[in-house]
């Protein structure tokens, strides 16, 4: 995400950095390629506007001007301005109540109902809430029953009415189901069209009136862009809504919605949906993300998707067996699938400071350990235990094996390589580049 509006912005930056000092010039053309790359990015044309002004009146502040690296402070105070642009501060999901009411909203196609299901697994798992989805879309065909499958992979109970037909009804009756089987948190999933229109109004205003929910939800596709904050500006002057979730944030490289919501509805994003597996959902960090687009990393955010999916003991037998030379094939598919459950490799990647300049215009492969599994199977025990044992010989029947070239074999060798030397490096403390593994 943000790719491109990252490269620009960092290109529009890089001619001040070589600056002895700042003039009202340099900050000026500076300011005009930082605008165009906003626009770019589908922001709309007066927030980016606004925006400017504003880093440009600080830029040429004493401060900045009298400083011995007025670039750094530039930096700073593009930095400062992106974060209030995307927010501000990080807003957390209302659970308060018996039960919280989560009113879901939106297009049809936003990815509305996956969402619910990655919410309520976010909420059950991370706060040891008993959620109850709530299946309001009556009008899409299969809706109920996609949400009856998400729910049985979660593990969360689905409230469904297959005879009634009216969502209002349904919304009561599960509230009531709610109550009595003490519920902390119910999600609404409710129906969404193509467009907006009237009776889709009503009916989300008569859930709403109904279930008095203690948040309500947009969920806005990103990829819309621009076009989805103004779609969400009609519905939030309808229904009020108290936050925004942006889905599809994995495959829009632009950011556009992201940076004009807060500035056009005044509501805060919450959550990102960056991927399609359930576990892909992020709290929305105004400043983590400002960093991400200056190519500063989100080593925060790395660091907490570590402590929440990778196995700790698991980790420490694997950093004893590193610091012995005992790294293995086994301990290398067991990164792997550690590193996996953490997310797409895109998004971790971006992560880690300088990576969108370093891999400015490459392509981040997500099956670049597709095939491993198969490779390290066609091992034998020894092998696998004694990496240095795998000759010519041994890679041409271990690749035989997994049904594969040798090229694969000579590629596998050079991930667990580059792997073993990226463990020991992070072990001494030393920086490494992590990012060419993950080159196509």
């Amino acid at each position: 995400m943000f790719e491109r509006l990252s490269q620009k912005i960092d290109s529009a930056l890089k001619t001040l950095k070589g600056h002895g000092r700042i003039t009202e010039v340099n900050v000026s053309e500076t300011m005009k390629e930082i605008r165009r790359a906003l626009i770019d990015a589908d922001v709309n044309y007066k927030i980016a506007k606004s925006f400017v002004d504003r880093v440009k009146e600080k830029a040429l502040g004493s401060k900045v001007l009298t400083s011995l690296k007025p670039g750094q402070l530039m930096i700073k105070v593009v930095q400062d301005e992106l974060t209030e642009l995307l927010g501000g501060n990080k807003e957390d999901l209302k659970t308060s109540g018996k039960p919280a009411v989560v009113l879901l909203s939106g297009l049809q196609g936003c990815g509305k109902t996956t969402f619910s299901a990655k919410l309520a697994k976010k909420l059950k798992y991370n706060q040891s809430k008993k959620v109850l989805l709530v299946a309001c879309d009556v009008y899409r065909p299969a809706a109920i029953e996609q949400l009856e499958v998400l729910g049985e992979q979660i593990d969360v109970k689905v409230f469904s009415e297959v005879d009634d037909k009216n969502p209002v009804s349904i919304a009561k009756k599960a509230i009531k189901h709610a109550i009595n089987e003490q519920f902390n948190v119910v999600i609404i999933d409710t129906a969404g069209r193509l467009a907006i229109d009237e009776l889709m109004m009503e009916e989300i205003q008569s859930i709403k009136n109904a279930t008095k929910p203690t948040e309500i939800l947009f969920v806005l596709d990103s990829m819309m862009g621009q076009d989805a904050v103004n779609t969400a500006k009609t519905f939030h002057d309808k229904i009020k809504f108290d936050g925004v979730i942006l889905t599809k944030m994995d495959g829009d490289a632009r950011g556009g919605a992201a940076l004009s919501v807060k500035s056009l509805i005044n509501k805060p994003i919450k959550f990102i949906s960056t991927g399609e597996k359930l576990d892909a959902i992020d709290v929305f960090y105004p400043n983590r993300m400002a960093d991400r687009i200056l190519g500063m990393g989100d080593v925060v955010s790395l660091v907490e998707k570590a402590q929440e999916k990778v196995d700790i003991e698991t980790a420490r037998k694997i950093q004893k067996k590193i610091a012995k030379k005992q790294f293995g094939y086994d301990d290398f598919l067991t990164q792997i699938k550690q590193v996996q459950k953490m997310g797409s490799m895109k998004d971790l990647v971006g992560m880690i400071p300088g990576a969108n300049k370093a891999l400015a215009g490459a392509e981040i492969d997500e099956n670049v350990f597709k095939g491993v599994e198969a490779l390290i199977n066609s091992m034998t025990p020894k092998e696998r235990q004694y990496p240095k044992l795998i000759d010519f010989s041994r890679k041409k029947r271990i690749s035989k094996g997994a049904g594969v070239g040798i090229e694969e074999m000579n590629k596998l060798v050079k991930q667990f390589e580059q792997m073993n030397k990226m463990m020991k490096m992070m072990q001494s403390g030393k920086k490494s580049n992590l990012l060419n593994m993950f080159k196509k």
